[in-house]
């Protein structure tokens, strides 16, 4: 069942299928999230957890033994329950069950939040250790927006500009979804602007950044209508539309992890940003978006 928050202008609708906020209209009526359209990607705003990214060969190793998990784990293809409402706010939960545990041999308990603010919303995760050994895991945003967001502009007239100028080079995978801290593209070289063309996503498929100062970065449109994510404590920031669709939408993606390396060995604890809570511990991670 959709549930829908509202918050003065502004109103949201989540879905305990998959855990996400699936809609956010503004004072304008205009939507933000994508749509879901299948003609160019079903998604919308999947949770990604316990993994980020794809795997060699489907495969992770937990204490030198194999599991096996599609690309983004399985958090965005759960059922979650709602255990918590309010007017402006929802409160969801995916707890280990059998079928987790065949691909993620851990208990855990996974809480997303999604709350509606004056001008925008935020995505809170919260992951709690109640196993009695460690807990490994990552976790990210994939929040699909709408891009143009209005009649008559092109995905080509935005840009993504970030709180400070950078010098950095985007990763991209492989055709196999894989990393390989060799392959490279400069995107930003002494600049705080990214401007959008679909003939780079159409070559790289996705733009991933590791390391960045910037904790903002803004999707601009002509007008200056857009959106502007902050990604706090993650520390990583990727961009993803679908290759060869001129879609019209951006993902921006805060990531505590990443797909694998080409050359690593597999082990889940050797993970690039893999997080380990000891048993009774819990962990906090938040991102905002705020209309521009």
């Amino acid at each position: 069942m959709t549930v829908t928050l509202r918050h003065g202008a502004l109103t949201a609708q989540a879905t305990p299928q998959g855990g996400e906020l699936i809609s956010l209209t503004g004072p304008d009526g205009t939507e933000y999230i994508w749509s879901g359209d299948p003609a160019y990607w079903a998604g919308r705003n999947p949770i990604l957890f316990p993994i980020v990214g794809s795997l060699k060969d489907n495969t992770v190793y937990f204490d030198t033994k194999p599991h096996h998990m599609g690309r983004h784990g399985f958090a965005r293809l759960s059922l979650f329950s709602a255990v918590e409402q309010g007017m402006d706010y929802v409160v969801f939960e995916l707890r280990d069950n059998p079928d987790t545990l065949e691909q993620y041999p851990f208990p855990f308990r996974l809480r997303v939040r999604h709350q509606l603010l004056d001008d925008g919303f935020y995505t809170q995760f919260e992951v709690f250790n109640p196993g009695d050994g460690p807990l490994p895991f990552c976790l990210g945003g994939h929040t699909g927006i709408r891009c143009p967001l209005r009649p008559g502009q092109a995905f080509e007239e935005y840009r993504l500009v970030f709180d400070q100028v950078e010098d950095a080079c985007a990763l991209y995978p492989s055709p196999q979804g894989l990393l390989h801290p060799d392959r490279t593209r400069p995107v930003l070289s002494g600049t705080d602007t990214i401007p959008l063309d679909h003939a780079v996503f159409d070559q790289v498929d996705t733009l991933i950044f590791d390391g960045l100062r910037s904790r903002h970065v803004s999707l601009v449109g002509p007008d200056g209508h857009g959106v502007r994510l902050g990604f706090g404590d993650f520390p990583m920031v990727a961009f993803w539309t679908n290759p060869g669709k001129n879609a019209p939408y951006l993902c921006l993606e805060p990531w505590h992890g990443c797909a694998a390396l080409e050359d690593e060995d597999g082990d889940f604890l050797h993970k690039p940003h893999c997080m380990v809570l000891e048993p009774g511990q819990s962990r906090l991670l938040r991102y905002t978006f705020t209309l521009l």
